[in-house]
């Protein structure tokens, strides 16, 4: 199998153990996982990434922009968040919301 073919194994294998697509370049035990993953998505933005590969990587719900999706992610959680307690005000001490607080924290600075 080509190499590119086995990565992709590795990341569904990935994703499905962990939920997610961000790998890291700086685990050992998924470095070249993460570097491989990054390169994909380098080649993306830049237009380089072959169009049978880009529908490969699309096909399992992918993420190309990683920071992107995550900023989506808690500012969804912070929509919620206001919804059920009629305001934005998240303490980073919030023990069932310590991520969020921590990212609400961060945009405010």
């Amino acid at each position: 199998k080509p190499v590119w073919e086995k990565r992709f194994d590795e990341l569904c294998a990935f994703k499905a153990k962990n939920g997610h697509f961000n790998v890291s370049q700086k685990d050992a035990k998924n470095k070249s996982l993460g570097r491989w993953v990054n390169k994909q998505r380098q080649l993306y933005k830049r237009s380089y990434l072959l169009s049978s590969r880009k529908v490969q990587l699309n096909s399992i719900d992918f993420i190309w922009d990683y920071p992107e999706h995550a900023w989506s992610e808690h500012f969804d959680q912070l929509c919620a968040f206001k919804a059920l307690n009629g305001h934005s005000n998240v303490s980073r001490s919030d023990a069932q919301n310590i991520s969020l607080g921590k990212w609400v924290n961060k945009q405010r600075q």
